[in-house]
């Protein structure tokens, strides 16, 4: 765990004149700012999926059905994620003027105030690849320099290509397994996202090609997936109590990982979160799980297991040559 003083002056060195200044980032997690609730934004927010009430989900949140709009909160959510030894959060961000877009300005306090970097994760929305150059140059007018692009096969290599050349001063990753595209779209690195159709075993491959053509590898670790409530999605990645997780981040540090991405702090509806969650019966009957036998932590611990799990592994990359 960092202490005060370092997160005091890694804040200082994320403010965009020192952007150049800051440490280079090892480890990034996906961040969703799209909930909401009654209180705070008039009513429920992306909790609820395919009529599934109160969370289409198998799992509950230890917060409840919290309001991304609220500053306690993401102030409470950026001090787990830098205690864990995360240096960045990648934020969904849908473009301009989307609801994701008016939380961002919170979450970059929010996540500069306990000295995390932050990233947008820049998501499939209309007129994208068209929008891209200016939209990267909006995000990096807020200091985000590094960008983690959503389901690039959505487009041929060479219009990311065209976009990716004409911007300067930040990083562009991929998100695919096929490598060659990111290296045709002109991307600096790529990175997997999807933890259940890029497993583990893929890492070293992919990361040596990667290597060869003078990109960043930055695959994708998580628990493990579960969007059956959300999407109907039958497929599962069990956690198997934790050592999905673990399984990953060995591949990844065996495969010599530029970067390691965690797929996420708080994607509910896929079931792969680290935030802490609880055990839930709602009156109706309906069961949400929570994380009790994670590593052996039961009670009042368990809600942290995946927490306390990715501070273990960050230190281990952490330790590793650069």
């Amino acid at each position: 765990m960092r202490r005060l003083a370092v997160l005091l002056a890694a804040a200082l060195a994320l403010a965009p004149s020192a952007a150049a200044a800051r440490d280079p980032v090892r480890t990034s997690i996906f961040f969703y700012p799209w909930y909401g609730n009654p209180a705070w934004d008039g009513g429920y927010q992306h909790w609820q999926q395919r009529g599934v009430r109160p969370l289409a989900s198998a799992f509950f949140p230890l917060r409840g059905l919290y309001s991304s709009s609220d500053r306690r909160v993401l102030a409470a959510q950026m001090r787990e994620i830098a205690a864990t030894g995360v240096d960045q959060v990648s934020v969904s961000w849908w473009g301009r003027g989307s609801p994701e877009d008016a939380r961002l300005l919170a979450v970059l306090r929010a996540a500069r105030a306990y000295g995390l970097d932050v990233a947008a994760h820049v998501e499939p929305y209309g007129g994208r690849v068209a929008r891209l150059e200016h939209d990267i140059r909006y995000l990096a007018g807020l200091g985000i320099t590094d960008m983690h692009v959503y389901a690039v096969d959505e487009a041929p290599p060479e219009a990311w290509r065209a976009a990716n050349e004409r911007v300067a001063g930040v990083r562009t990753f991929a998100q695919t397994g096929l490598v060659g595209l990111a290296a045709r779209g002109g991307f600096d690195g790529f990175y997997t996202y999807d933890i259940l159709v890029h497993g583990g075993q893929k890492f070293r491959r992919l990361c040596e090609q990667a290597h060869r053509q003078g990109l960043l590898c930055a695959p994708s670790v998580g628990p493990g997936y579960d969007a059956r409530r959300a999407v109907g999605d039958l497929r599962v990645k069990p956690r198997r109590n934790g050592a999905t997780y673990d399984a990953m981040w060995t591949a990844a540090l065996r495969a010599d990982a530029d970067l390691v991405t965690i797929t996420s702090y708080n994607e509910w509806h896929e079931g792969t979160q680290v935030e802490p969650a609880r055990a839930h019966r709602t009156p109706s009957g309906a069961r949400y799980a929570g994380y009790d036998g994670a590593y052996g932590a039961r009670g009042k611990l368990a809600p942290f297991a995946y927490l306390r799990r990715t501070t273990y592994w960050t230190k281990r990359f952490d330790a590793m040559p650069r």
